[in-house]
């Protein structure tokens, strides 16, 4: 079934630590690498399989005691291939039995019995009608002994990760692999119905990686996008990764019509060129109790602090924020023999809260609500991109992404529930991708259960939003939160505790491990998870001026829905928007 040269034979190996295989001599060791994708081609099935390891074996001790002399050419070349040779470590991933051949040897006494084809694997024989109609299955058992190992090949690749213009699938090419020119393709549709993670050392690109996500959502239509910029990255033109000044499009230069920008530093992105930003204020009525106990370090509050913000809360409603900043030492004192708060401890939030002053976009009073806009952009099937400017420390980044989110996922779980109820497909709500940057300050296991983007990636798709979360210390984020992430998109990694964790939940992780730890520093990546039918390692697709010409926007199409946008303000009226 496979024409090409085979690569060596399997000797060993079991379903849980993988396969062994003796490479034949006339293959080199050195043209193995840690990612490669290799076929094994079994009695009646074919192993897709990744290889994770590469050793030099030799038949006897006497040969390592006694090596020959670097000048000895002859004798090296009689000893490879039988006294030294080399093997590789293979985990298989997924495996393919025609139908055809699925009852081939049920009966048979031993292996060597499976049917009278002159000797011949019935595998060898089989020649599948379209690799499309190819049905991948899970790995339940492995080849037989001297099963014949194959670089896959091009219609092995496009068998197991399809191709980007099929038409049943919104299929997104993000790479290719490591030794061949064929594309990578993960299955949007999968993608964004769990929430996903970018994840990588400082520098290894991150927010590239991010962008070509973010960019064939956009294309594919997906689903559509609220995207925080904490360094003003997504939205328009900034600086690319390398020795040489140059900058890369930003998804508002890509995709003009379908992306809007919305700023918290409008002076900082006048600065930088761009046009038709919107901007974005928020008020203290907006903020509530749990978004104060998401920066409680950042503002260094105490636990009785929080506890009287709640009486404050309590007592005055959502205007608690404003009134505590305007009351004197003696209603503060008066406050606190009626409702038995603690003076010393509403002093000390006032003089903290006094900080969000500084904040550009926060206001005593909003006349307009800015929340409620984004939220008709979103409904309009706009993708919005929030930037921060000289607003993007924790304080401030934190703050506005989980107030921001708090109430578009609030907005989401009732559209919902009135999609549940009226199965009405106009109720349905867009499928929502938040993107958010930092993660692990949002998701570790202190602060996950006061941020609504714990909620998210606990609900998976039940509300209709997601993440993607951007971040270089995966360690850092709540192991419950880690294995709800559909899929994990890698770059490189050193830390031990962040490799482990990349692993969180997934089968068979452990053998991955050194795949991780040998990725090149730049535009390399491993994929595994929801997306994508196995775990692969990828070359990054570049962003440049070839992917803006082949994703670039389409023609769009506005087509405002009466009865969507007439069951959207109903929804917002009902949730006080």
């Amino acid at each position: 079934m496979n024409s090409g040269q085979p690569l060596g034979s399997v000797t060993q190996g079991s379903l849980s630590q993988g396969l062994e295989v003796r490479l034949h001599p006339d293959v080199s060791v050195e043209d193995m690498r840690v990612g490669k994708f290799l076929v094994v081609e079994g009695v009646r099935s074919r192993f897709f399989s990744m290889l994770t390891d590469v050793a030099l074996g030799t038949s006897s001790n006497r040969i390592v005691a006694n090596p020959p002399s670097p000048s000895d050419d002859f004798l090296r070349e009689v000893l490879a291939g039988s006294g030294t040779f080399g093997t590789v470590n293979l985990t298989p991933m997924l495996m393919f039995t025609p139908e055809e051949l699925r009852g081939e040897g049920r009966g048979a006494k031993d292996e060597g019995q499976h049917s009278p084809l002159n000797g011949k694997s019935p595998l060898a024989s089989f020649q599948p009608q379209s690799s499309s109609n190819m049905e991948l299955l899970p790995v339940k058992t492995i080849p037989s002994h001297f099963s014949q190992v194959y670089e896959a090949s091009e219609r092995d690749f496009r068998a197991v990760f399809g191709w980007e213009d099929d038409p049943h699938r919104r299929n997104f090419a993000i790479g290719q692999p490591l030794d061949m020119e064929v594309p990578i393709c993960i299955d949007l549709d999968r993608f964004v119905e769990r929430s996903n993670g970018v994840f990588g050392k400082s520098g290894t690109g991150k927010s590239f990686l991010t962008r070509l996500l973010l960019s064939g959502i956009i294309r594919k239509q997906a689903a559509v996008n609220l995207i925080f910029d904490m360094h003003s990255e997504y939205g328009w033109e900034a600086v690319s990764e390398g020795k040489q000044f140059s900058t890369v499009k930003g998804l508002r230069q890509l995709f003009p019509g379908q992306v809007q920008i919305y700023t918290l530093d409008p002076a900082s992105t006048k600065r930088r060129g761009v046009r038709d930003a919107q901007e974005l204020y928020l008020s203290y009525d907006q903020i509530e109790v749990e978004d104060i106990m998401l920066v409680r370090n950042d503002l260094n509050l105490s636990e009785a602090s929080l506890e009287n913000a709640i009486i404050l809360r309590n007592e005055f409603g959502r205007s608690w924020i404003t009134q505590l900043l305007s009351m004197s030492n003696e209603e503060i004192q008066q406050f606190c023999d009626e409702k038995r708060g603690s003076k010393s401890s509403i002093m000390a939030l006032q003089r903290k809260l006094n900080r969000l002053d500084d904040l550009k976009y926060m206001r005593t009073a909003c006349p307009h609500n800015y929340i409620n806009q984004i939220l008709e952009s979103l409904e309009a099937g706009k993708h919005v991109v929030i930037e921060f400017g000289s607003q993007s420390n924790m304080l401030s980044y934190m703050l506005a992404t989980n107030l921001i989110s708090r109430r578009i996922h609030q907005y989401y779980v009732h559209k919902a529930e009135q999609f549940l109820q009226t199965k009405n497909p106009s109720d349905r709500p867009r499928q929502l991708v938040i993107t958010i940057e930092e993660a692990h300050r949002f998701l570790d296991s202190a602060t996950v259960r006061q941020t609504i983007f714990g909620t998210i990636a606990r609900e998976m798709r039940k509300y209709f939003v997601t993440l993607l979360v951007v971040d270089q210390r995966p360690s850092g984020i709540d192991n419950e939160v880690m294995s709800q992430i559909g899929t994990r998109i890698t770059a490189l990694l050193n830390d031990e505790k962040d490799i482990e964790a990349i692993f969180t939940g997934v089968s068979g992780g452990q053998s991955l491990r050194s795949v991780l730890a040998k990725l090149d520093s730049k535009q390399q990546a491993l994929i595994l998870g929801h997306a994508v039918p196995m775990p692969v390692v990828v070359r990054t697709r570049p962003y440049d001026e070839k992917f803006y010409a082949e994703i670039g926007d389409v023609a769009w199409e506005e087509k405002p829905d009466a009865e969507v946008f007439a069951a959207a303000e109903l929804a917002k009226a009902d949730l006080g928007f």
